[in-house]
């Protein structure tokens, strides 16, 4: 059984870090890309950043510079550390895991609140 667990999310304000972790199980954990999305109230899910499998990243022009994902194999967890939070930064972040179209996997997402 497939499960990835977020934990990190919060209140926070403008300026602001929060750090984000999604714990996996049930998958081979190295062989999978694993992003971060997010879904703010009224809007479609969008990607936030990327971590392919040989650690390759990439992001979303509206976090560079701010936003670090990372993984650590060892644990089959992956990470976003998000700096210099914005209010618009607010809405639910969700882990994904992906190997292909058949294993592309979701956790359950995680608040995320920017606010003063």
């Amino acid at each position: 059984q497939v499960q990835l667990v977020e934990s990190g999310g919060g209140l926070v304000q403008p300026g602001g870090s929060l750090a984000l972790s999604c714990a996996a199980s049930g998958i081979g954990f190295s062989v999978y890309g694993m992003g971060w999305y997010r879904q703010a109230p009224g809007k479609q899910r969008e990607l936030v950043a990327v971590i392919t499998s040989g650690g390759t990243t990439n992001y979303a022009d509206s976090v560079k510079g701010r936003f670090t994902i990372s993984r650590d194999n060892a644990k089959n967890t992956v990470y976003l550390q998000m700096n210099s939070l914005k209010p618009e930064d607010t809405a639910v972040y969700y882990c994904n895991a992906r190997y292909d179209s058949k294993h592309n996997y979701w956790g359950q997402g995680t608040q995320v609140t920017v606010s003063s």
